[in-house]
């Protein structure tokens, strides 16, 4: 059988990896497909470099629109990343009856509905295997292996810069500022890694993933996304007293009212498995109401682990090349025409528990103050360290953990407490899960 034709657009840190495991394991991959998979064209814009990569093995252009148009060309690879001129890409392909893989979790977290619906039209795939948690088949887990299943909910790490920030700060006691710069220097942040520390990578993917689980349209806008950028050495240290560790975690969860989508520094049981996934490792942890928790672990990054996922996809694709559309899995598991309007809940309507953490003045009546603010909110605390003050000082630090309460509740508490005149500044606020 004649081998299928692909067209890689951008031959960067992961399109060098998809060529050359593609080369690597040509054989293996072509036994698991049924047929040959090969590259045709290469799109970049740095064509002596992409030229230097694959030798005489596909050809090179500049203009990616060569590569989406071409009527030789089976399958569109995208890895150009962004919103823009990805998104016109990725529909021209579509257009021209192509089929795509792709590894941008920006852009179908943000206009995967739009890009869906148009494959859905064209009889098209779209595969996206390597967008969340990079070589970890999450999503085909989600898609196809938790079929029988009602998830319940996803809790994930899966942003590994923001996980290796937290794993040094914790163990080496360092401050936030100074592992970034470490992580920069190693390669695993971006010069720019706002999207990474302010938590709107993990977004993008949980997105995704609360999409699938739940048969709702991808709804980014919706999410509530907080970094960690404000943690200190101090919270990290608390927490491990009180036998905790803090990870940024996705977190969606079905509930009466709706569908949580937040992404937040959370406390998790020092206990749990995934408070001991360290270093820039992903780990993604589903409920189901059949099989129970299944858990999900690997790297979330990397030119191969990601390639990993991209051919997973370039076979799933070629395999089901000549299939009637109509029995093929649908893009988001659930069929279009049976998404659900189940709503994001607005933050303040999620209910967790919390660690909060007070500088005070080391005076009578503090203490009684904060618990009466807290009692009359019907908040109700776990736990409580009070810390003594530094030799010389006359404040102290108070840790609070509470039972659950929603966000609105504890948003007013602190409110009341912050205008109390023996607590300096604001409270540090950190959601506590115990991901039974």
């Amino acid at each position: 059988m004649k081998p299928i034709q692909v067209g890689l657009l951008g031959i960067g840190t992961v399109g060098s990896g998809v060529f050359k495991v593609l080369q690597r394991n040509q054989s293996e991959i072509m036994r698991r497909a049924g047929r040959g998979i090969e590259i045709h064209t290469v799109a970049d814009l740095n064509v002596e470099r992409a030229k230097a990569l694959v030798g005489n093995s596909a050809r090179v252009v500049a203009d990616a629109n060569q590569v989406v148009t071409n009527p030789d060309i089976d399958i569109v690879v995208e890895l150009i990343g962004g919103y823009g001129i990805a998104r016109e890409l990725v529909l021209k392909a579509i257009s021209h009856g192509k089929h795509v893989v792709t590894a941008n979790k920006a852009l179908l977290a943000t206009h995967g509905n739009e890009i869906f619906a148009a494959a859905s039209a064209k009889g098209v795939m779209v595969a996206f295997e390597a967008a969340v948690a990079g070589g970890i088949p999450v999503i085909k887990a989600l898609r196809e292996g938790l079929t029988a299943n009602r998830i319940e909910w996803i809790a994930g790490i899966i942003n590994g810069t923001t996980n290796f920030i937290l794993s040094e700060m914790r163990s080496k006691g360092l401050s936030f500022a100074h592992v970034l710069k470490q992580a920069q220097e190693l390669g695993y942040a971006e010069a720019d890694p706002t999207f990474d520390i302010e938590g709107i990578d993990a977004a993008h993917k949980l997105t995704i993933m609360s999409a699938i689980a739940f048969g709702i349209p991808v709804q980014f806008d919706k999410a509530y996304v907080e970094g960690i950028t404000q943690l200190t050495p101090e919270d990290i240290r608390y927490a491990e007293e009180l036998g905790y560790r803090i990870k940024l975690l996705g977190i969606t969860r079905r509930t009466a009212q709706g569908v949580e989508l937040r992404v937040h520094p959370t406390l998790v049981p020092a206990k749990h498995l995934i408070a001991n996934v360290e270093g820039v490792m992903n780990s993604v942890l589903a409920k189901g109401d059949a099989v129970g928790q299944t858990l999900y672990y690997g790297p979330g990054a990397g030119s191969e682990p990601t390639a990993s996922a991209v051919i997973a996809d370039l076979v799933d694709v070629t395999r089901l090349h000549t299939a009637d559309p109509e029995h093929r899995v649908p893009h988001l598991a659930f069929q279009p025409e049976a998404l659900s309007d189940l709503p994001i809940l607005p933050m303040t309507a999620v209910a967790t528990n919390y660690y909060l953490r007070l500088r005070v003045a080391n005076q009578p009546g503090v203490m009684a103050d904060i618990t009466r603010i807290m009692a009359d909110a019907g908040i109700s605390i776990d736990a409580l360290l009070q810390k003594e003050p530094a030799e010389g000082e006359n404040q102290a630090d108070i840790i609070i953990l509470t039972h659950t309460t929603t966000e609105g509740v504890m948003n007013g508490a602190i409110a009341k407490v912050e205008a109390l005149n023996t607590v300096q500044g604001k409270v540090a606020r950190i959601r506590q899960e115990d991901l039974n």
